[in-house]
């Protein structure tokens, strides 16, 4: 189980502007947020529910590489409002909404590139 995670973000504005339109359909928002002085370096904000943050995204550094988050969504509905409010927010595409029965059965997801090129999705794993 993961408590919670995080990466650096380039541009800390433009990363929680993304990410609080891309995770809004799935009930995310932020929960907390950090400042350079609070934590003796850099400035963050931590998405969850219900008080709760487990994704954070904090400047200070330049990311180093890619990294993938994959969001569990309720419903299939989740994950294609999730698609549309990420390319809107200004996510590029890595994935329409669909079906990925190479993964299982019932694994429904989308997948977009954040304005950092992380690769984020929303998946749901219940039946149609």
């Amino acid at each position: 189980m993961i408590d919670h995670m995080g990466f650096a973000v380039v541009n800390l504005d433009r990363a929680k502007n993304f990410y609080v339109n891309a995770l809004k359909p799935l009930g995310l928002s932020v929960v907390m947020e950090v400042t350079p002085q609070e934590t003796g370096g850099y400035a963050g904000a931590g998405f969850g529910a219900e008080g709760k943050p487990f994704f954070w995204i904090g400047a200070g550094s330049t990311p180093k590489g890619g990294v993938h988050v994959a969001f569990t969504a309720r419903t299939r509905d989740e994950v294609d409002a999730f698609y549309r409010a990420a390319i809107a927010a200004g996510g590029k595409d890595n994935g329409a909404p669909g079906p990925r029965p190479h993964y299982h059965a019932h694994y429904y997801g989308a997948f977009v590139f954040d304005p950092d090129g992380n690769n984020i999705e929303a998946v749901c794993h219940r039946p149609g």
